[in-house]
C-alpha cells in the first residue's frame, strides 16, 4: 500500500541549493535528475519522519497493548499450533 505524503501534480517550483561539487560533477557524469533524487530522497525523509512522530504519539497505547499481551497473550494463541 502506497501512500501519497504531498501532491504529485503539485506544480515545480525552481529553488537555488548548494552542493558539494565533486558529487554534483559525479552525479552528472552518471546522468542522475538531481531534482528526481532529491524528490524520492524528501519523501523517504518525510515517510521516517511521519512514522517517527506516529510512534511518539502512540507510545503510551502501544506501550499498554504491550504489557496486555504479555500479562494475558493474545486471543489467538490457544489456536496456535506451533
Amino acid at each position: 500500500m502506497q501512500v501519497d505524503i504531498y501532491d504529485p501534480k503539485a506544480p515545480k517550483k525552481s529553488t537555488n541549493l548548494s552542493i558539494n561539487s565533486d558529487l554534483l560533477m559525479q552525479a552528472r557524469q552518471n546522468n542522475i535528475n538531481l531534482s528526481k533524487a532529491l524528490e524520492q530522497r524528501l519523501v523517504e525523509m518525510l515517510l521516517e519522519e511521519k512514522r517517527c512522530m506516529w510512534r511518539k504519539n502512540n507510545k503510551e497505547a502501544i506501550d499498554a497493548y504491550n504489557r496486555r499481551v504479555e500479562d494475558s497473550g493474545v486471543f489467538s494463541d490457544h489456536l496456535r499450533s506451533f
